[in-house]
């Protein structure tokens, strides 16, 4: 099975670019978009000057458990820059939902509470509510950190996730304006101030 069969597998299709809009990106955005692919494990990512960001990470169920994920997500870290993924949030029908919210715990990412994310998929013509989750390395405060990341994830959007989106779906992705919001200290959800109590 090739890299990008594993993560048509293993992620929903309202999430998976096309093999053609990766491949493209892989080529046409050298040293930004990168992928680190073993013989258990797919990363697809994008760095930046000041970020990276998470698109896809797939690891064998053949070797979980054996910290091959974390020693990934290290590998990242130590490049000194904010980490940014987005996630699925906690659907209690489907446990790997919380088993990833449990590993980037304890890997140190934290939520970002202030970021509102809902897009729609040109796959499925719904809008899915997704979560941001960062890892960084400062000890900024949270809403200066979180504006880094609303603006990083902004930049993710139009170059990464958007690109080229009618040669590759025949449709436009809606702009960034229409998918993001960003809150500030009081306007908060309360319901979003513990994203990690997801089912043990």
């Amino acid at each position: 099975m090739n890299w990008y069969d594993k993560l048509n597998e293993y992620f929903p299709v309202e999430e998976m670019k096309s093999k053609d809009h990766m491949e493209t990106l892989l080529k046409e955005k050298d040293g930004v978009y990168g992928k680190d692919e073993g013989p258990h494990h797919v990363l697809m990512y994008a760095e930046f000057d000041d970020f990276l960001f998470v698109d896809y990470l797939y690891v064998s169920s053949a070797s979980r458990g054996q910290g091959l994920g974390g020693k990934l997500v290290r590998k990242l870290k130590e490049k000194g820059k904010p980490v940014i993924l987005e996630v699925e949030p906690v659907d209690y029908e489907d446990t790997d939902t919380a088993k990833r919210l449990r590993f980037y715990a304890r890997e140190g990412f934290s939520h970002a509470r202030r970021i509102g994310y809902s897009r729609r998929s040109l796959a499925t013509g719904e809008k899915n509510d997704l979560e941001i989750l960062y890892w960084a390395p400062d000890a900024a405060g949270e809403e200066a950190v979180e504006q880094a990341i609303y603006d990083g994830m902004r930049r993710i959007y139009r170059e990464i996730h958007t690109y080229k989106d009618t040669d590759f779906y025949g449709d436009s992705y809606e702009p960034a304006d229409d998918v993001f919001d960003f809150h500030g200290k009081e306007e908060q959800k309360d319901d979003l101030l513990e994203p990690f109590s997801v089912p043990v």
